[in-house]
């Protein structure tokens, strides 16, 4: 299975624990960036650079509220994250499968 692009954007987004944590705080519901930056000792800007990361990779949007600019998460790059992910799972899957079904018959002497 070949990966589409824009997966790279979003494991190069996952890999940084504060996107991660971003993330996971936007699973929740919007949140604005002043919400976002409370549990972290870092700045405003610092936790505004990690979210043009996240809208870069399309992994969350910013609409407008009056003064407020809301952050969303949007759901679609992790699920095709998932789906790429899971394809690998279940070929690992059936390898290791097939690995103890070779080593069982080994140790019962049905394959030399």
């Amino acid at each position: 299975m070949h990966a589409p692009q824009s997966l790279d954007s979003t494991f190069a987004a996952l890999a940084d624990p504060t996107r991660r944590a971003i993330l996971a705080r936007l699973s929740s519901g919007e949140a604005s960036v002043t919400e976002l930056a409370q549990p972290f000792n870092m700045s405003q800007p610092a936790i505004s650079k990690h979210l043009k990361v996240l809208e870069s990779a399309g992994l969350i949007s910013r609409g407008r509220d009056a003064q407020r600019r809301p952050c969303r998460l949007v759901p679609e790059p992790l699920a095709a994250a998932n789906q790429w992910l899971e394809y690998y799972r279940e070929f690992w899957e059936a390898s290791f499968n097939n690995l103890d079904t070779l080593l069982t018959d080994i140790q019962k002497g049905n394959r030399k």
